[in-house]
């Protein structure tokens, strides 16, 4: 097998649940600093990663970016993803990494109580980073995404794990998320949300309104796991109608699991994903 072919393989095999992080990891670099093991709440799960820029590449005030990883709501572990973390240390970005409860131990929404809570957390140690409260944004990638989207946009979560309501995140981030997926056939996913008892409100395109943060929704265009036309267009066109500055591309070579693969540095070739997080986070284009 040839370099790039086993990285890819490694990028499906950590995607798919089982453990890549030996592979993507390994090739990820380590130009970041990192805190590890930090608790933003009681349970075991609720534990937290940090990677920050190293010196020579830190911005005086570093934007942070909260990062869910998917995994049907039922599987991951924050360690697998180092590499997202790098990615975007290596570009100037302060990189928050959460462990959060999974299905069947819990239902919705408590993994998204849980993300909101971590979500506190870095606004509350903000400083304490190298970053600042005024610019906080969340990310997410396939379960993660519909996380981070449902803390973006339904401010409910965020006010009840405690945050003011007027700290506001400065944008949120969408690779892959499903953000409109009723009815539900994925028997873990039915789990997760009780199928059939799951109420229209779980659904994050439900919660669109002109207050939502600036958004970025990227997703692969032959995605066979979350549909990206129903999802990622159809989300995007629901927040540009209510007048929030959304961005919205989707890949011809990526799927759903090298999308996110892709930034990793030996993977970039895939498809944009971290030049446009990047961008997106106001930070200068990584060479």
């Amino acid at each position: 097998m040839t370099r790039r072919g086993g990285l890819l393989a490694g990028a499906a095999a950590l995607l798919s649940g089982c453990s890549g992080a030996g592979v993507l990891n390994a090739v990820a670099g380590s130009s970041h600093q990192g805190r590890r093991d930090i608790a933003y709440g009681p349970d075991p799960r609720q534990r937290l990663d940090v990677y920050r820029p190293a010196a020579q590449q830190r911005p005086a005030v570093a934007p942070i970016v909260v990062f869910f990883y998917g995994g049907s709501w039922s599987k991951g572990e924050r360690a697998d993803y180092g590499f997202v973390g790098e990615a975007l240390a290596s570009a100037g970005a302060i990189v928050v990494i959460p462990d959060y409860r999974l299905s069947p131990g819990v239902r919705y929404p408590d993994f998204v109580r849980d993300s909101a809570a971590a979500v506190k957390w870095a606004f509350d140690h903000a400083g304490d980073l190298g970053g600042s409260p005024d610019d906080i944004v969340v990310m997410g990638h396939s379960a993660g995404g519909y996380n981070a989207a449902m803390v973006a946009l339904d401010r409910r979560w965020l006010q009840g794990a405690g945050l003011a309501p007027q700290r506001q995140l400065a944008g949120w981030i969408g690779l892959a998320g499903p953000y409109d997926f009723l009815p539900i056939g994925d028997r873990a996913t039915q789990v997760a949300f009780r199928w059939p008892a799951t109420a229209p409100d779980t659904q994050p395109i439900n919660h669109v309104s002109g207050q939502a943060p600036r958004t970025l929704l990227l997703a692969a265009v032959n995605d066979s796991l979350v549909d990206p036309q129903r999802s990622t267009v159809g989300l995007g066109r629901a927040l540009q109608t209510a007048g929030v500055p959304t961005r919205v591309e989707l890949y011809p070579r990526v799927s759903h699991v090298t999308l996110l693969a892709s930034l990793a540095q030996p993977l970039r070739w895939l498809a944009p994903v971290r030049a446009e997080v990047v961008a997106f986070l106001g930070l200068p284009t990584p060479a």
